[in-house]
């Protein structure tokens, strides 16, 4: 940079996106534009509109600490603080794991099944909700509908309690703090998880932005990544009612797994799959046999 020379939005938009390409990082253009517009409050088209207009100092350190931040490895859903999931948008932090899309084909499923549901109270168990993303999708949509959400992580739960509040659906879900099912005592229509599901042995496999950032108790699983499944399978007798549906997202190559042990449960009446857009199995759903009654 000349002295006395302001940097452009142009300028500081192509070095960015240079060194993210030799960085090797998946999309060095897009990461550079949408850093750039979050510290100027606008969009990207405006930076295409404006690609001259010359920024401030304050702007161009601003901008050049978080592309040295993500030259790093950090997420950008973390350098920003937000990610949008179901067309809605959520804080997320270090404290929690980052919105998947495959994710919304988990939220996609529970709607189907409660989209015939009666008018009246609706409970559905968030278990392991980690920024809520999840159990605020269901409330938004299912207005009937009250949300219970647990995680282990008091700061997940605070991220969690603050996108509730944000889409307006904070009356109808409580937020408790415990291990799965440590805090609860009553049963649901439907129990909703994406629980962590990453095998111990595949964690240094993993991107290195998720491996450096994302809490690693949000990803990883034991040896087969089953851990999780297992442990919420074997807490449905208890907690989910009679008639009412599991809802659990896997990892691809854990379908088998998964479906012995809801068939080793023996409660469940039936059982589905549901692959993500990528044609990969992404969705356990499981639905509780209703009692028998013989005279």
């Amino acid at each position: 940079m000349t002295e006395g020379k302001a940097l452009t939005i142009g300028d500081c938009v192509h070095r960015a996106a240079r060194d993210f390409d030799v960085q090797g990082l998946a999309s060095p253009r897009l990461d550079a534009e949408v850093l750039l517009a979050h510290i100027l409050k606008v969009d990207r088209l405006y930076l295409y509109r404006n690609p001259e207009e010359p920024l401030t100092q304050e702007v161009a350190s601003a901008f050049q600490s978080l592309t040295a931040r993500r030259l790093r490895g950090e997420p950008v859903a973390y350098l920003l603080n937000r990610k949008e999931f179901w067309s809605l948008i959520f804080e997320v932090n270090e404290q929690v794991l980052i919105p998947r899309p495959d994710t919304e084909c988990l939220v996609e499923e529970v709607l189907k099944v409660c989209s015939d549901a009666a008018t009246g109270d609706l409970r559905i168990l968030d278990l392991g909700t980690g920024s809520g993303a999840v159990g605020v999708a269901l409330a938004w949509e299912l207005r009937h509908a009250h949300v219970v959400a647990t995680d282990i992580s008091p700061g997940a739960l605070n991220v969690a309690r603050r996108n509730a509040g944000r889409h307006g659906v904070e009356q109808r879900m409580t937020f408790l703090a415990g291990d799965l099912f440590a805090p609860l005592s009553e049963k649901f229509d439907i129990i909703v998880s994406n629980p962590p599901y990453i095998r111990t042995t595949a964690f240094q496999a993993l991107p290195p932005g998720v491996r450096g950032y994302e809490p690693a108790a949000a990803l990883l699983a034991g040896p087969e990544g089953t851990v999780f499944h297992e442990r919420i399978i074997a807490g449905c007798p208890e907690y989910l009612n009679e008639g009412g549906w599991l809802f659990l997202e896997i990892g691809p190559e854990q379908r088998q797994g998964v479906e012995a042990l809801l068939a080793a449960a023996a409660i469940f009446e039936e059982s589905h799959f549901r692959r993500d857009y990528a044609g990969l199995d992404r969705v356990a759903a499981a639905k509780r046999k209703q009692a028998s009654w013989t005279r």
